[in-house]
């Protein structure tokens, strides 16, 4: 059987390509990686948040084309329960699907503020008064799980789809220098020592590819 395809765009700049490959990560699922090029005027939308619709990640696995990571996870999480990217309690299950489901609909003053850019660091950077509320929001979305779970991961001892969803959030956390506290400061070392984001944040690094409106000087 052939594997299966994910396609995604830039692994510097997308976060929702980060998402989706996480969530096949977690999954176990062995995926041959189809790249878009920044030249695609509809990728360069996407990233710039010119556009109202995300096409990538698109996941392809025998007969199924699932081009939203919400939608993705999912169908992985059905074919692979044993997988565990939903925690197995039903309650922390709903509360897993709740913040996620807050971050794929939400946060959009935080997406337009601090744009990933994994290649990038900004120190002392001075973060928008509209994404404030968002950061904070997410902080105590973190603090709450940390507190409840133990940790080191949002639902205990195992990453989830939740960790996933948040994890390009940790990266702008750090691009941009963002104060946060104690426990979402060890939070983000957790997520970017999970060996996943390891080899994804080497390869964005390794990209040619710019966006010149993501790389200017703020």
């Amino acid at each position: 059987m052939p594997k299966a395809q994910l396609t995604i765009s830039s692994k510097n700049y997308s976060s929702w390509s980060l998402r989706g490959w996480l969530i096949c990560k977690l999954a176990g699922l062995a995926i041959d990686e189809v790249h878009v090029s920044l030249d695609d005027p509809g990728q360069r939308a996407e990233l710039l948040l010119l556009s109202p619709s995300f096409l990538v990640p698109a996941l392809i696995d025998e007969d199924a084309k699932i081009w939203d990571t919400w939608a993705i996870a999912e169908y992985l999480n059905e074919k692979y329960p044993e997988a565990g990217l939903f925690p197995a309690d039903r309650i922390a299950r709903a509360h897993c699907r709740s913040i996620c489901g807050e971050m794929h609909s939400g946060f959009h003053n935080l997406r337009s503020a601090l744009p990933m850019n994994l290649k990038a660091r900004y120190a002392g950077f001075k973060v928008w008064a509209g994404a404030q509320p968002d950061i904070e929001r997410i902080l105590a979305i973190w603090g709450e799980c940390l507190a409840k779970h133990g940790g080191p991961f949002l639902f205990g001892a195992k990453p989830t789809v939740a960790d996933a969803m948040y994890a390009p959030v940790c990266m702008r956390f750090y691009t941009y220098d963002v104060p946060i506290d104690a426990p979402a400061a060890a939070y983000c070392r957790t997520i970017m020592d999970w060996a996943p984001m390891k080899e994804w944040i080497a390869a964005a690094k390794a990209e040619p590819e710019e966006i010149e409106e993501l790389d200017v000087e703020f």
